[in-house]
């Protein structure tokens, strides 16, 4: 079998262990006064259209250009039961794609979540609902001993190919050879089951990627990896991931509003749980939280 094949194969596998594990997601009742705050368009229209540009698990895993499961998904239908509205499916290309369709109108909002960065908030706002961290995903028992960025230095290390995670490990090599240590072998993948690949067939010591999409694919790894390096910044400032919807909107703080209410009557927490997200929990929704560039 190829990589390429067995990497396709591991996507097609991914949601059982979550799907067992699911804990009952609570029905909201329809909260009227939020309702009623709701653009004209939408409630006239009684639903709205959330962009996504494709599966980003476990947040959003699509299913069909109009349909998806994960926590997002959760999440997108619980605020549609609290606003009394239905929230519908989109995917396209690339985030221009899903930024250009909500500056135009034709979809209201992104669910995501998708990285909140001062120069994106520009022109959107950001309702942030998690933070994320970098993290790296080892051969089960850590054999290479990587805990930290300090520990790379002479170390394969698998990314996704002109990714953020690409830009650090490249710069903490040239700290290695720096200071007389042996640099780190960089390994560029396209995508994130052949990167999980190389580190499951012991080609790399590790993946250094974000910590929720790697908790999903460890989940499914049968044993063989773990995460190390857990909450920890390892080269990036923080990292806040929400909703987008256009700036200054009406709309932006129905779902502020709605989301601290997911959060006050543990609805929030109950999503996270059940896709193992409790890691990336934050205490409060909040706009636009990100206020430096990270680093």
């Amino acid at each position: 079998m190829t990589i390429k094949t067995t990497a396709a194969a591991l996507v097609l596998g991914l949601t059982a262990g979550f799907a067992q594990a699911a804990d009952a997601i609570p029905t909201q009742k329809v909260d009227q006064a939020l309702h009623d705050r709701l653009p004209e368009g939408i409630k006239k229209a009684g639903r709205m259209i959330s962009v996504n540009n494709g599966s980003f698990p476990p947040y959003e895993i699509v299913e069909s250009p109009t349909s998806m499961s994960g926590a997002s998904a959760d999440l997108t239908e619980a605020l549609a039961q609290l606003l009394g509205v239905k929230i519908e499916h989109a995917t396209v290309s690339g985030l221009s794609g899903v930024l250009a369709g909500i500056k135009s109108g034709r979809y209201q909002l992104a669910i995501g979540p998708v990285g909140d960065y001062p120069d994106r908030q520009q022109k959107n706002d950001f309702i942030d609902f998690v933070q994320e961290f970098v993290v790296f995903a080892v051969q089960k028992g850590n054999p290479a001993k990587i805990n930290s960025l300090d520990d790379t230095c002479g170390k394969r290390i698998a990314v996704m190919a002109a990714g953020s995670a690409e830009q650090v490990i490249r710069k903490q090599s040239k700290v290695c050879t720096d200071a007389g240590k042996p640099a780190v072998t960089v390994q560029s993948f396209t995508d994130q089951p052949s990167s999980i690949l190389a580190v499951r067939s012991k080609r790399s010591d590790a993946f250094f990627s974000s910590q929720a999409p790697l908790i999903y694919f460890v989940e499914q790894a049968h044993g063989q990896l773990e995460l190390s390096g857990k909450g920890q910044k390892n080269g990036f400032g923080d990292i806040f991931q929400g909703t987008v919807v256009p700036k200054d909107s009406a709309l932006g703080k129905v779902v502020l509003d709605g989301y601290q209410a997911l959060f006050d009557n543990g609805t929030y927490a109950a999503i996270m749980k059940k896709w193992k997200l409790e890691g990336n929990m934050i205490k409060a929704p909040g706009v636009n939280l990100a206020k430096g560039e990270v680093k």
